[in-house]
């Protein structure tokens, strides 16, 4: 049996902490570049991470159905916002989706709508860094919208649906259990290693 808490944790960290493989460039890529890039190039941490147990009733990707038990919602100190799936593939441990953008709107406390403008996507035959696969980000068009709030403890639904510029297709129905969502604030720090040139 998989223990998904422990790889959707580390699959989180693997999405937004710090990579220290290369320096950004000094020149402004295009925005295609800046997305296919993104995995490899320093990121600021995590500022919120809230975790919620459930099932996923709809779980989709390029056209193959999939189960969850848990969603992660990341939200980066630069603003950027990731609803992160580890899917139960048996076939690959580390086959984790991300739905991110930025500019999150909540038009009411119980409504969260996420502009979706590209898919993070992980999986066992990725490049590892520090013995950690480093997720693809594919330029993508969709949105996630959440019922309910962290705050009050009660989530009815996250729904996501998106498609990536190859034409691959990725929905999510996810629907909390009664167990508590385990909200972290977290308190990002100054990297402690100096990146050499």
């Amino acid at each position: 049996m998989r223990c998904f808490p422990t790889l959707l944790l580390t699959s989180v960290v693997a999405l937004v902490l710090p990579t220290p493989m290369r320096a950004q460039q000094p020149t402004a890529p295009s925005a295609e570049a800046a997305v296919a890039n993104e995995p490899t190039q320093q990121r600021l941490g995590t500022d919120l991470l809230a975790l919620m147990t459930g099932k996923c009733s709809t779980l989709k990707v390029a056209g193959r159905d999939f189960a969850c038990r848990k969603v992660a919602y990341v939200h980066s100190v630069e603003g950027r916002v990731y609803f992160t799936i580890a899917l139960e593939d048996f076939a690959d441990q580390n086959h984790i989706i991300s739905f991110s953008g930025e500019n999150g709107q909540r038009p009411n406390e119980n409504l969260y709508d996420l502009t979706v403008d590209r898919m993070l996507i992980n999986s066992s035959d990725r490049p590892k860094v520090d013995g950690l696969p480093v997720p693809v980000a594919v330029s993508s068009s969709g949105r996630c919208v959440q019922l309910g709030n962290f705050a009050s403890g009660h989530v009815l639904s996250v729904v996501c649906s998106a498609t990536d510029n190859h034409g691959q297709k990725y929905e999510l129905r996810f629907e909390p259990d009664d167990s508590p969502i385990a909200v972290r604030r977290v308190n990002p720090s100054a990297p402690s290693i100096r990146q050499n040139g």
